[in-house]
């Protein structure tokens, strides 16, 4: 009997797919190599824009400003995910707290806005602006986030699919229209930036435009950066899933009902996640308008918001090092395929075909994404699978 029962595990491990077997490698490790392999891993992705190997380059463009566009996307896409795979409320417009994040440090420090707060000295003197305007634009987008959850999170589904929608485009218009304020369509220009590591060679600091040539160029920088704050946010995401708040998540999220009749307050955690998620989208736009130093309404469309969401539903809503990857292929693929034609096409123009496509074939074959998140139990979880093993052991002795 014991071997009729291990014979069908044993087929079925065979048919697990990529991410799967990976998945289940991964958590079958303890803590300490997990973080063993993570700082490995980390480290190794700090080291890629010095030394790209050759299949991964980027011929059309600077691999080290591709890395740095991966690790803003990727910090949106774990504020996403935080909305839609932990707590499973659908935000089709959560560009609009990206433009809130990046308009924040842009009215705060470009020459063209009346608001502006950069003096030659203090916490807005020019070396310190940008890094005294990120917890600003944090708690700007956190606001943000708290007037627009309070009145519509007791909606659901489409309702409030369509009420963020609504949002995303109410922000980018407000400031196309707002000419007085944000410059109407020409934009904020000279947004401030950290002026560190200033040289002969980089007056400006090496996170400066000044600082282009070179494998460390300033897009390399800013990618350091970013990989640092997106790790500092996987490990506060992680330590949330793992807290009565993320258990709370995973309730609303597989059933509301069942969730407010055991006694979950699902409104206020619902706020909760809509509030966090805003704040980590805030610090995204934050980064945007300090490494590109333009910031304008086109780039907050409808557009950018369904790529955002796609990253998240690629790499596997609720798994957050899996809605990494997912930011990676968004950004990587049209950038790889810049200037690469097939029959007179640019493959570069044609990214929102490839990734309907990939879509398209991920829902009938895969709906749960690449790497979908590992249900398991949050609290005592290692404790009650050892007593479930023991339990098996114990069977197949009998």
């Amino acid at each position: 009997m014991s071997h009729q029962r291990a014979t069908p595990t044993k087929r079925s491990d065979r048919l697990l797919a990529p991410g799967d077997g990976l998945r289940q490698w991964w958590s079958g490790l303890s803590r300490v190599q997990k973080w063993g392999f993570g700082v490995l891993g980390f480290g190794l992705l700090a080291l890629l824009p010095l030394f790209p190997p050759p299949f991964l380059d980027t011929p059309g463009i600077s691999f080290g400003g591709t890395m740095a566009q991966f690790a803003m996307v990727a910090i949106i896409a774990i504020g996403l995910n935080v909305v839609v795979g932990q707590a499973g409320l659908l935000d089709l417009g959560y560009v609009g707290f990206y433009a809130v994040g990046a308009y924040t440090v842009a009215l705060l420090t470009s020459p063209d806005s009346p608001w502006n707060r950069l003096g030659s000295s203090g916490l807005f003197g020019e070396k310190w602006a940008w890094l005294s305007c990120v917890p600003i634009a944090m708690a700007a987008t956190a606001m943000a986030g708290l007037i627009l959850g309070i009145p519509t999170l007791r909606l659901r589904g489409d309702y409030l699919a369509i009420v963020t929608l609504g949002f995303g485009e109410i922000i980018r218009l407000l400031a196309d229209n707002l000419a007085g304020v944000t410059n109407g369509s020409r934009g904020l220009n000279q947004i401030a930036y950290p002026h560190v590591v200033e040289t002969a060679k980089y007056p400006e600091g090496v996170f400066s435009s000044g600082n282009s040539t070179g494998t460390a160029n300033y897009g390399t920088w800013w990618f350091w950066l970013g990989l640092v704050l997106m790790v500092g946010i996987l490990l506060l995401v992680g330590n949330l899933e793992r807290s009565r708040v993320g258990r709370a998540w995973v309730a609303i999220r597989e059933d509301e009902d069942a969730a407010e009749v055991m006694g979950v307050n699902t409104f206020r955690f619902k706020l909760w996640a809509f509030v966090i998620g805003a704040a980590i989208g805030g610090l995204s736009g934050a980064l945007y308008a300090g490494q590109v130093q333009y910031v304008a309404p086109p780039t907050f469309n409808i557009i950018n918001s369904m790529l955002f969401l796609c990253a998240v539903v690629l790499g596997g809503q609720g798994n957050k090092l899996g809605v990494v990857f997912g930011a990676f292929i968004i950004v990587y693929l049209p950038n790889r395929l810049l200037g690469v034609e097939f029959l007179g096409i640019n493959l570069g123009d044609l990214k929102y075909l490839f990734f309907g496509l990939a879509l398209v074939v991920l829902m009938i074959f895969r709906p749960q994404g690449l790497f979908p998140v590992r249900q398991q139990l949050l609290t005592y979880g290692k404790s009650a699978r050892k007593l479930l093993s023991r339990a098996d052991d114990t069977k197949a002795a009998a």
